[in-house]
């Protein structure tokens, strides 16, 4: 399956899709902090499942840029 990365400073996320069952898709996106030491990765779940694998895409899209704009540098 397909994968987006966005980036905003040190965070980077990558939204993809699950494949839940037969015609049943979720979206993921993993947002991961590298501050140079460490780096932390923390998962989110699109909560609505989606017939197609595109359109689960697009709410992982929309998700990613959600906390992606959400946070504050």
């Amino acid at each position: 399956m397909a994968e987006l990365t966005y980036t905003k400073g040190i965070y980077t996320a990558i939204a993809t899709v699950r494949e839940l069952a037969v015609d049943k898709y979720q979206g993921v996106v993993s947002l991961g902090r590298d501050d140079g030491d460490e780096q932390e990765n923390t998962v989110y779940e699109v909560e609505a499942t989606s017939a197609t694998p595109e359109e689960a895409l697009e709410e992982a899209k929309a998700l990613a840029h959600r906390i992606l704009g959400e946070i504050e540098l």
